[in-house]
């Protein structure tokens, strides 16, 4: 293939993938802009794109309205606290899976991931009734245990495949020189799989921000995170549209500066062993 077809090639795939990424910002630059905007001009037709004039008080009225920095706070723990509950529980699935492998263990992991497919209002009723009865219902405890289930299939599938790639000659040798299995985990293990752990990490964080679903059912005042700050303000005089635009800016804002400062780090988990 000639310099001139591979460039021609370069530059569709470069217009293209500036096609799709401005497709996919563009709803989160509208939401921003709607959120400085007046009631009357949120909802103007023809739409107003910059010539309005811009205000902060959906801002304000959102922080009076509803205390941001408590479902802030509890996005925080629930989010963290689940992921890291998580990791607890999948490094060693992971490590049984990918070093001391069953002759199920492909059907296993395969059923894991199966259960991503069942519809959560499927089971909505059944757990609802458990965390009623239990207590967890409206606490952070409840939601960092619904999320770690939720989740669990997810992160014990990226270990697993993170895990393939470290030879097991290198753990045979640890063990060799007297290590402990919580030694050859700790000490062994993750510091190789430092970068996969930590995108594992990153995702999983980014998933448990975002849930709306259980988040939205299971929880009421103490316990609701961002996502029901959101929620509120959807009501039935209907929507305030500003107001919900400043909403959604605040409660997205901490976790895409989060994922635009941990790119790097992402990225490069997400490919670990793709190349060997």
């Amino acid at each position: 293939m000639s310099n001139s077809n591979i460039d021609q090639r370069k530059i569709v795939f470069t217009i293209v993938a500036w096609s799709v990424g401005i497709l996919i910002f563009f709803p989160i630059l509208w939401t921003f802009l709607t959120s400085f905007k007046t009631e009357a001009e949120a909802i103007a037709s023809p739409p107003v794109f910059l010539g309005f004039d811009w205000t902060m008080e959906n801002y304000g009225e959102v922080q009076e309205r509803s205390n941001y920095f408590r479902h802030f706070w509890n996005s925080i723990v629930i989010s963290v606290g689940s992921t890291l509950l998580g990791l607890l529980i999948a490094i060693p699935a992971a490590w049984a899976m990918a070093f001391v492998p069953a002759k199920r263990t492909k059907d296993v992991l395969m059923w894991m991931l199966s259960t991503k497919m069942l519809p959560p209002v499927g089971v909505l009723i059944p757990i609802y009734l458990i965390f009623r009865d239990t207590g967890l219902l409206d606490t952070r405890t409840g939601l960092v245990l619904v999320l770690t289930m939720i989740n669990l299939p997810i992160i014990i599938w990226m270990l697993y495949t993170y895990f393939k790639e470290i030879p097991g000659e290198i753990l045979e040798a640890a063990r060799m020189d007297g290590a402990t299995l919580f030694a050859e985990i700790v000490h062994v293990l993750t510091p190789m799989a430092v970068p996969g752990i930590a995108s594992t990490l990153l995702l999983n964080i980014i998933l448990a921000w975002n849930e709306a679903f259980w988040t939205l059912n299971l929880s009421a005042a103490d316990a609701a995170p961002l996502t029901a700050f959101i929620a509120s303000y959807s009501s039935p005089e209907g929507l305030f549209y500003a107001k919900l635009s400043a909403a959604s800016t605040m409660a997205i804002a901490p976790i895409l500066i989060m994922g635009w400062f941990s790119q790097k780090q992402l990225v490069r988990g997400l490919t670990f062993g793709a190349v060997k």
